[in-house]
């Protein structure tokens, strides 16, 4: 399930986006985002600078399909439900504002939050080897411990069992 690891990572990016610059219009700015996270794209920013051409890309690849239908209901999963992840948080880093939570770490935590407490077909002991993951590439070296802390504290609060899905 390697698109879901990039949908999630891709979900993180988009979230600190997000987070950092509130759009307008959010159906268009992920249109713009995933636009920019197909492969042909990232390869395309990879190669010398082009001085201004366009360049034509082909049509998102069925991988890209794939990481955007699961990372587009997590993106938009998490932005509808943001105050009661962000009342969850705050609940587990007593005397901790939310705000001051590196950017980066707190859109892993609703992420993951979100995963746990709405999408019952995703096992919550996956949900934070996932979160703790991205922690680690993304953000600092203490970051997949704190991370971890929060949510094995989050996953207590779950009426399910953290190891099966619900199917």
């Amino acid at each position: 399930m390697r698109h879901r690891r990039l949908a999630r990572e891709r979900a993180v990016q988009f979230l600190f986006q997000y987070d950092l610059n509130l759009p307008t219009d959010k159906d268009e700015a992920l249109d713009k985002f995933w636009a920019s996270q197909t492969t042909a794209a990232i390869n395309d920013e990879k190669k010398p600078a082009s001085w201004g051409e366009t360049n034509e890309l082909p049509p998102p690849s069925t991988e890209d399909n794939a990481i955007r239908l699961f990372g587009d209901k997590l993106i938009r999963g998490v932005l509808d439900q943001i105050e009661d992840l962000d009342k969850i948080i705050t609940k587990e880093v007593k005397n901790w504002d939310v705000s001051r939570i590196a950017k980066v770490d707190r859109s892993i935590l609703r992420l993951a939050i979100y995963e746990m407490f709405y999408r019952e077909d995703i096992p919550p002991i996956v949900t934070i080897n996932e979160a703790i993951d991205i922690a680690k590439k993304f953000s600092t070296e203490k970051s997949g411990s704190f991370v971890n802390g929060i949510l094995d504290k989050v996953k207590t609060k779950l009426m399910r069992p953290s190891r099966t899905s619900s199917n």
